[in-house]
């Protein structure tokens, strides 16, 4: 799958994935969704923007939970 809208810089956000090259990361636009803000909401908070930012930060979130084991507590 490509990403076109979230780059890796290492000197930006100490190499976070963000939106486009802005010190926009994933994480925070993914846990501002969890927190339960709107993309409406979401793209005022961050004029620069766009709501295809959003939705690409959701596929890319998704396609790394995906890709890697997380330690995970579990509960019996």
């Amino acid at each position: 799958m490509m990403f076109s809208r979230i780059t890796i810089d290492h000197r930006k956000m100490g190499g976070m994935p963000c939106i486009r090259g802005l010190r926009i990361p994933v994480a925070t636009v993914v846990g501002m969704i969890a927190d339960g803000m709107s993309t409406e909401e979401i793209l005022k908070a961050f004029p620069d923007l766009e709501r295809e930012d959003i939705q690409e930060a959701l596929r890319y979130a998704a396609e790394t939970v995906t890709e890697r084991e997380l330690p995970l507590t579990i509960i019996t």
